[in-house]
């Protein structure tokens, strides 16, 4: 007798299983209406950050001086690496080159180990206001 109720309940607890999967199971469409605009501001900003206009994280500072010795230096560095973007910075009255935008300073710091192989002087910053 005890069998039989057994065997009873694991053939319920199977068919209770299998069927409710199956009456459980949803189905649905999801459609999504955009504003046109959104997407052109998504390609402003990424054009932004790439040209590290926007970033309020890290920055490497290759040179610090005159105008012609830094176009030299930011040749020299894109010559050797094309990772990171590179600009030149003025601040009164000198002339800073800064590769990368990094979001955190462990990033910066990867970044940092490559470059001082071609120069030895460069250091991370974090800059108060960009643009």
């Amino acid at each position: 007798m005890k069998t039989a109720y057994i065997y009873k309940l694991v053939i319920a607890s199977i068919l209770f299983t299998f069927f409710s999967q199956s009456t459980l199971a949803q189905q649905g469409k999801v459609t999504i209406d955009q504003d046109q605009k959104i997407t052109k501001l998504l390609e402003l900003k990424k054009s932004l950050e790439k040209d590290n206009k926007l970033s309020n994280g890290y920055t490497i500072q290759l040179y610090y001086g005159e105008l012609t010795k830094a176009n030299t230096f930011i040749k020299k560095y894109r010559g050797l690496y094309g990772t990171w973007p590179a600009s030149i910075e003025y601040e009164t009255p000198n002339y800073k080159v800064w590769v990368g935008s990094f979001n955190d300073r462990l990033d910066a710091d990867r970044a940092l180990i490559e470059i001082q192989k071609g120069f030895p002087s460069a250091f991370i910053l974090k800059p108060q206001n960009r643009g």
